[in-house]
């Protein structure tokens, strides 16, 4: 994907680049998101409601990432991330926090099923789309090892 002349000269010059962890359908203009949007004088309720409109499908309560890109002519835009791994593998394990220990204690246990659906769902975040099923899996089996938690093939 080569960039050309013309788009360089449209892009628009880039204010800011700001992330955010807001609960799923839960997008409020009051603390974190009205400080950091309002800081650059971005629409709050616009950001609310298209923010909600796009995670609705989403438990209420779960935390997405959201990375948005302000720019000087106060317009945004904005890709929302699947929550990361360690907040699924807690949910997948009904554990609140992870080994103070890794390595050393064993929290819990989770089959390899538990790690193959957690690369299917992480595998439509746009910034995994190019990685196999494979790859993701062992990225998550190493989280999990970092967290305490034991990856067996079946739970007896």
């Amino acid at each position: 994907m080569a960039t050309t002349l013309k788009d360089v000269a449209t892009r628009k010059p880039v204010l800011a680049t700001i992330r955010l962890l807001v609960p799923a359908g839960a997008a409020k203009p009051a603390p974190p998101v009205g400080p950091a949007l309002g800081f650059y004088r971005l629409n709050l309720m616009a950001f609310c409601k298209d923010f909600n409109a796009r995670t609705q499908k989403y438990k209420a309560e779960t935390p997405m990432q959201v990375t948005l890109t302000a720019y000087k002519d106060s317009t945004f835009e904005f890709v929302v991330k699947s929550p990361s791994v360690s907040w699924f593998l807690k949910k997948a394990a009904g554990i609140d926090t992870a080994s103070g220990r890794p390595g050393h204690s064993i929290v819990t246990s989770l089959s390899l099923r538990h790690v193959y659906e957690i690369a299917k769902l992480k595998q439509t975040d746009p910034f995994c789309k190019h990685m196999s099923l494979e790859a993701l899996s062992k990225s998550i089996i190493g989280t999990a090892k970092s967290m305490g938690i034991e990856i067996v093939k079946d739970l007896d």
